[in-house]
């Protein structure tokens, strides 16, 4: 009977190592100072083949290293620790935020040969200045989709798409504080009319809650709110907050738990990223406020300057994990920086 137990777990366990997946990256590939790919997007349990090159002509199997991805979805950093080379960019990332977040891997990458993030990154608060609310006005087009054509009335901004749906409408995920971080993740996505947004709560409690471009931290008037969704620490079964998309005007959110909005906890669904109301600029006038919203974000509402969206609910190779680029140690060979 024990046999027989042990044959069934070990069968439950085989598709766990199925649908690991193992992903090469070249180091100094072609005599060049760099990770090729640079970064990467992997799995809890995928492996990150690390093969080193140059080597000696002949040389079989090339030398390697490999690396498992952990829990969580938490950005991982990862440098060559020769002499000079980290300074000349040889630096390489599992699951990097995307610009113009600060934890992007141009901004790693950035900081890693001179200490200077890029351009679009967050401009520091002293030098930043408030732009003025996004101009809009409802516009009417004639829409052809799918073999119908008919007028549609929508909110119209500078740089915003047409208001044609997705040919096959898609559900986007964005988690919330995963990993313990305070930031939604992806924080700022692009959906098409008819897409859906499915937030997905993670510890430990969290909203998603509507605002404005020049009020990030303040609930918009008959704006979406999830309302406090607390997961505990050992949860496997996560909350779920789900919009539709009806328009291609710009959808702020931040979250309403006190000072995380402050803390940079907010989200944008289609920002114009051209002009100058863009993420970015959202973030910063987040964290310039003296506190974030308490409570789901119903606390002293303000009106946005735009109506709310219809919605429904040779080389070393070193690494660094978790939430800043400092902290290097020495660890099994590796040298691994916490973040």
């Amino acid at each position: 009977m024990l046999t027989l137990a042990l044959r069934l777990a070990a069968l439950a366990a085989l598709p766990l190592v199925l649908s690991q997946n193992i992903i090469d990256v070249q180091v100094g590939a072609g005599g060049n100072i760099a990770y090729d790919p640079e970064f990467v997007t992997a799995h809890p349990g995928d492996i990150i083949n690390f093969i080193f090159v140059p080597v000696p002509a002949g040389t079989s199997p090339l030398p390697n290293r490999q690396f498992t991805v952990p829990e969580g979805t938490a950005p991982i950093w990862f440098y060559c620790g020769q002499t000079g080379h980290c300074a000349q960019g040889m630096v390489f990332a599992i699951n990097p935020q995307a610009d113009p977040s600060p934890r992007s891997f141009s901004a790693f990458k950035a900081l890693a040969m001179g200490g200077t993030p890029p351009p679009s990154a967050t401009p520091p608060a002293s030098t930043f200045s408030t732009p003025p609310p996004q101009p809009w006005q409802s516009a009417t087009a004639t829409v052809t989709f799918g073999g119908s054509t008919y007028t549609t009335t929508y909110t119209s901004y500078a740089g915003t798409p047409p208001p044609t749906p997705a040919a096959v409408p898609v559900d986007h995920k964005i988690l919330v504080g995963d990993g313990g971080a305070l930031s939604y993740s992806p924080a700022n996505i692009t959906a098409a009319i008819g897409d859906t947004v499915t937030f997905e709560f993670h510890p430990k409690n969290h909203t998603v809650t509507q605002s404005s471009f020049s009020n990030p931290c303040q609930a918009v008037n008959g704006g979406f709110k999830s309302g406090f969704r607390p997961v505990a620490a050992d949860a496997t079964d996560f909350p779920l907050f789900q919009i539709k998309i009806n328009d291609t005007a710009p959808i702020w959110g931040y979250c309403g738990q006190t000072n995380h909005c402050s803390a940079g906890m907010v989200f944008a669904i289609n920002a114009v990223e051209s002009g100058p109301n863009n993420f970015a600029a959202f973030t910063q006038i987040a964290k310039n406020s003296a506190t974030g919203s308490g409570g789901n974000g119903s606390n002293t509402p303000t009106t946005s300057t735009a109506p709310p969206a219809n919605t429904s609910t040779g080389a070393a190779l070193s690494i660094a994990a978790g939430y800043g680029f400092t902290s290097v140690l020495a660890m099994l060979g590796i040298v691994a920086a916490a973040l």
